[in-house]
């Protein structure tokens, strides 16, 4: 009789410290190439021109002034863990952003970049 008391108890400490840890990564990703960049002239790049090098935008954002063409790539890392009885985990999504502002004539009159998308880390919730 002990011996199958002994058994149930350590199946049922078995299946509740049994679980799963799950590691992902999505990737809409493909880095800016800064060289491509040092080619890009405000008042005198056209728009026809930074489609050919970055393809087309991820949005078109009409403006009273011209236009916006964003560009965004994003990276989402996530670690989750099931127990039986407890589940936690944790996603972080960062993005890379470049926006081409063109003037009425489509000339490109500046732009902006931020690079966050090598800072996704993986982790637990805190």
């Amino acid at each position: 009789m002990r011996v199958k008391f002994y058994i149930l108890t350590v199946l049922m400490i078995t299946t509740l410290l049994s679980g799963c840890l799950v590691i992902g990564k999505n990737k809409e990703y493909q880095p800016f190439d800064s060289t491509e960049l040092d080619k890009l002239v405000p008042g005198q790049t056209e728009a026809t021109e930074v489609t050919e090098i970055f393809g087309a935008p991820s949005k078109v954002v009409e403006l009273a002034n011209g236009n916006a063409y964003v560009y965004k790539r994003t990276v989402t890392k996530g670690t989750m863990c099931w127990l039986v009885l407890l589940t936690f985990g944790n996603a972080e999504k960062q993005h890379d952003q470049l926006v081409f502002f063109f003037d009425l004539e489509d000339t490109l009159t500046h732009y902006g970049l931020s690079l966050d998308a090598d800072k996704a880390e993986y982790g637990f919730p805190d």
